[in-house]
């Protein structure tokens, strides 16, 4: 048996201006500027019965636009004779790189448009494009002809070999953040010792992938952020986050490494601060042995860490009105001993991205490392008024050396603590009988958050938290997160918001 088959070739017809558009105007959002753009997209149509061939594709600025195409798999900025099989379409892919410099911007950004010209004069059709370019201060080590670039010392491994990481030292003029315009950073900004790092109120910092800020020993940061009218601009808080601004990335895990407060760094401060999106929101290491905190934490937000919110390390910290939710890994984890004060704090890790196997809080007074097993002192852990919860069923867990010492206590605390196997209650950390331990704590009861997703933390009046705090904390701390008043109220709330009634 023979088999054959034969076809005419496909007869292209000039497209007559009755091409369709997934969309007439192409948002790319806004970028920095000089930082490339994430690649958008739309589709174009021939939705007739015939075979066509569009005689150009192109942007009006030209070989001069800012912007690149990708037109059914070729790149470039100019497209002859462009097929689209009959009821078919094809894709173009758009990307940009823009220098404001270059640009008229009297206030720093510029709303910058070309367009995708389909073919001309009479059949030209048109899809928009706009994006916002953004000025930034932009810190970054320097490069040396050599290709390396700088770095900043960690100190010696256990091999004798230095530790060294992307970085540089912030010079005496960078060391104050106005809020002027953003700031971009490139690797590990560090303060120098015998420094600190001011961050006014209203300051917005961005980091590339893998960056951060280093404070050195003898350094400190002071984030001076101030309580905000608009709850969703947030226009005088200070924010950490990653540098792409695009929507999509406005709630993605680890963009960004972490905000290092390394052992000696002395008199940290954050006040009306959100810092998301990064690997571990603030790492503190250690403490400066003097009678004051090493970390002070008023009014702060941590969300979307893709390991920790607040990792502290034999630490020194005292923090009213802190928020934590959505961690990889436990969104607050004391290691290895130290002094913390919590008063009415939400610290709660409802994480979705993947399975997570630890809790939402985490208290150790030990360390293993692969060669070592360190313990210290864990001199106090103290939580007043507090919501400590999430979407495991238990959401507290201890990892305790007898070799030191190991004090807690909760008090007026909402608590998720309800196992699967309760032998786990056996052990001495959950026996809620013990006033050393707990005082006037609710278990399990819902604390009727507005939406944990989006890190909506406030709560309802039908939570289990309304009322359950006790005042001479609400006393320590009279105004919530928000700035409501809460040491005039006989039964204040636990947690950083005051309860309201929610909208339906």
């Amino acid at each position: 048996m023979t088999f054959s088959s034969c076809r005419e070739d496909f007869e292209f017809k000039p497209s007559s201006g009755n091409l369709s558009f997934s969309t007439d105007t192409l948002y790319l959002d806004t970028v920095f500027t000089d930082i490339g753009s994430s690649t958008y997209q739309f589709k174009v149509y021939n939705r007739s019965d015939e075979d066509i061939s569009i005689p150009s594709v192109a942007l009006a600025e030209g070989e001069n636009s800012r912007y690149r195409l990708n037109v059914d798999g070729f790149a470039g900025k100019l497209f002859e004779d462009v097929e689209i099989l009959a009821n078919d379409s094809i894709f173009v892919f758009v990307e940009i790189t823009a220098d404001i410099n270059t640009l008229v911007a009297d206030d720093r950004q510029f709303l910058y448009t070309d367009q995708v010209l389909f073919d001309s004069g009479d059949q030209n059709q048109k899809v928009e494009l706009v994006t916002l370019v953004k000025d930034a201060h932009f810190l970054f080590p320097e490069r040396f002809p050599d290709g390396t670039t700088e770095t900043l010392s960690l100190g010696m491994n256990n091999e004798g070999d230095e530790v060294l990481i992307e970085g540089f030292f912030l010079d005496d003029n960078e060391l104050t953040f106005t809020n002027e315009k953003p700031y971009v950073i490139y690797g590990f900004a560090g303060v120098p010792s015998g420094k600190t790092l001011e961050i006014q109120a209203g300051a917005r910092v961005h980091f590339h992938e893998s960056s951060g800020i280093i404070v050195a020993n003898g350094a400190s940061i002071h984030v001076d952020g101030e309580l905000s009218s608009d709850p969703e601009l947030l226009e005088n808080e200070v924010i950490f986050e990653g540098d792409r601004l695009e929507p999509e990335f406005s709630e993605v895990p680890g963009q960004w490494f972490t905000i290092w407060l390394t052992a000696g760094s002395t008199d940290n401060r954050f006040n009306y601060t959100t810092i998301k999106n990064s690997t571990v929101g603030i790492l503190m290491d250690s403490n400066d042995g003097t009678s004051d905190p090493t970390l002070t934490l008023k009014n702060t937000q941590i969300y979307n860490s893709s390991n920790v919110g607040l990792l502290a390390r034999t630490a020194f910290i005292d923090a009213e009105n802190l928020v934590i939710n959505n961690a990889g890994q436990a969104a607050l984890n004391l290691s290895l001993g130290g002094r913390y004060n919590f008063r009415h704090s939400t610290i709660v890790n409802y994480w979705r991205n993947s399975f997570r196997q630890f809790p939402a809080l985490l208290i150790e007074n030990q360390l293993e490392t692969q060669d070592n097993l360190f313990v210290a002192d864990l001199v106090e852990a103290n939580f007043s008024n507090c919501i400590i919860y999430g979407n495991e069923r238990v959401e507290v867990l201890f990892n305790r050396s007898d070799e030191a010492a190991f004090n807690f206590k909760f008090e007026n605390t909402l608590l998720r603590i309800n196992p699967f196997n309760t032998d786990l209650l056996d052990l001495p950390e959950f026996d809620f009988n013990n006033t050393d331990f707990y005082e006037n704590i609710t278990l399990n009861e819902s604390p009727e958050f507005l939406d944990t997703a989006l890190n909506k933390l406030n709560i309802s009046n039908e939570s289990a938290a309304n009322g359950s705090g006790n005042t001479q904390t609400a006393g320590q701390v009279p105004k919530d997160i928000l700035g409501v008043d809460r040491s005039q109220t006989q039964n204040p709330d636990a947690g950083a918001y005051e309860s309201v009634e929610f909208e339906e």
